[in-house]
């Protein structure tokens, strides 16, 4: 739907919900706010800030206010309704407002999202705005029952969730206060609560390299779910409360029944993967001497269907291809290296494939 926001702006506060010209409907507004909002004055930005009434309800909180709208005539009169005040008022997109490299307490918006073209784009955008604690206070609704527009709850609740904490929701079209009359369609608020940008983790994986002269050890995986039918080293996650060299020790245990020791293990190499289509992850790539720890057997046959050695320069080509990436550049002395596959690509090596290793040195050797 395409609006003329600007034609707009001069009868914009006709509507008793945007002027907030009337005390009752006002004062249901500064009830709400004073609920949505937190008690100690900080930084609101609000988006889509029509005429400013909202920001102004805000502002008279002692909240400092930034609003955003994208019709000149709509921030001409609002900066009208907040001169006086702690607030800011600036021509911008509200799906990627103007204020590059600030952070924010609240975000406001009022009948904004259902405008907007991709939904989870614009909230992951208006997440990354904001500081660690703050939150979203979001008020859609759905009009009309003919041609209905706007954003159901149910959808806008379902995009929130896996970006934000605690999240609640209030229905609004049972009170007639906060619209200056009696309203059957859907209207509700959300107040999202976000814990802080949400930081990059990542699985780590261990893998153990057993060298018999020129020779390594590898396991054929088997129904697993994944790579199945393909060689790759001994290998497995770190688990909760492990570091990595005592995870490599313990799949060394459960997969080939190795007693290894912390003195058995040198670590050669480490790597970031990512398989196609999956999440990144990084790769510790250990290695041991034949003969430490006992003589390697098959200790998870439901999971592993052959063990053989194999030469470390004629590595076979059915193996994982992130674990054959990684003896590859092991055996030629690498120790940091990236191996970063795309969608399309095999899980297993392809001969004469794309190559996907990139070495990020040192090597060994200096």
């Amino acid at each position: 739907m395409s609006i003329d926001w600007d034609a707009e702006a001069a009868t914009f506060d006709d509507e008793p919900d945007h002027g907030l010209r009337d005390a009752v409907v006002r004062e249901a507004w500064a009830e709400r706010l004073g609920d949505w909002l937190p008690q100690a004055p900080g930084d609101v930005l609000d988006l889509g800030c029509g005429t400013g009434s909202l920001s102004l309800l805000a502002a008279g909180r002692g909240h400092r206010v930034t609003a955003v709208d994208l019709s000149p005539n709509m921030v001409e009169r609002a900066r009208e309704k907040l001169s006086g005040h702690e607030a800011e008022v600036l021509v911008g997109d509200a799906a990627e407002p103007p204020v590059e490299g600030r952070r924010f307490d609240v975000i406001l918006a009022r009948h904004v999202l259902w405008t907007l073209p991709d939904l989870e784009a614009t909230l992951r955008r208006w997440c990354g705005l904001l500081r660690r604690g703050g939150r979203l206070i979001l008020i859609e609704g759905v009009w009309g029952t003919t041609n209905p527009a706007g954003i159901p709850a149910s959808r806008l609740i379902s995009a929130l969730t896996p970006m934000t904490g605690r999240l609640h929701s209030e229905r609004l079209s049972g009170d007639e206060r906060l619209w200056g009359k009696r309203v059957e369609d859907e209207r509700y608020a959300i107040v999202a609560h976000v814990a802080g940008p949400r930081r990059h983790k990542e699985v780590v994986d261990v893998h153990l390299i057993l060298r018999r002269g020129e020779e390594v050890l590898l396991a054929r995986r088997a129904n697993t779910g994944y790579g199945d039918g393909l060689f790759n080293t001994p290998s497995g996650h770190v688990e909760p409360g492990e570091d990595v060299r005592m995870a490599v020790i313990r799949e060394a245990k459960e997969e080939i029944g190795l007693d290894l020791t912390p003195e058995d293990v040198s670590a050669e190499l480490v790597i970031q993967h990512r398989g196609p289509g999956g999440n990144p992850r990084i790769g510790w790539f250990f290695e041991a001497t034949y003969g430490a720890g006992g003589e390697p057997f098959n200790a998870e046959p439901d999971k592993c269907d052959d063990l053989s050695w194999h030469r470390a320069d004629a590595l076979p080509d059915d193996m994982v291809a992130y674990c054959r990436a990684g003896l590859e550049a092991w055996r030629v002395g690498e120790r940091f290296v990236l191996h970063w596959q795309e969608e399309g690509d095999a899980v297993g090596y392809e001969a004469g494939g794309a190559g996907r290793a990139v070495a990020l040195g040192p090597r060994a050797d200096g």
